[in-house]
């Protein structure tokens, strides 16, 4: 995990943007698209890097690189 990922993570009835290893939440959102925008922008403005987006299930749903970070698996990521 680099310095720079983040994860949404569900928080009571909210979403929360996290970084890994770090207890309290950045920021809390009432949407997830609205706390998805919030994290790649974080991690856009810090140089890039992972967001990865939990599910409703508790599963990780979805994982995106934001620029100018390396895609470690650019063949298998087709959706961005």
């Amino acid at each position: 995990m680099a310095k720079n990922d983040r994860f949404v993570v569900r928080h009571g009835n909210d979403w929360a943007v996290k970084k890994g290893g770090v207890a309290a939440p950045e920021s809390i959102h009432h949407k997830q698209s609205r706390a998805e925008q919030q994290a790649k922008s974080t991690v856009r403005d810090l140089g890039g890097g992972e967001v990865r987006i939990q599910g409703r299930d508790g599963k990780w749903r979805d994982s995106d690189t934001v620029a100018p970070a390396r895609d470690p698996f650019p063949p298998r990521d087709k959706k961005h």
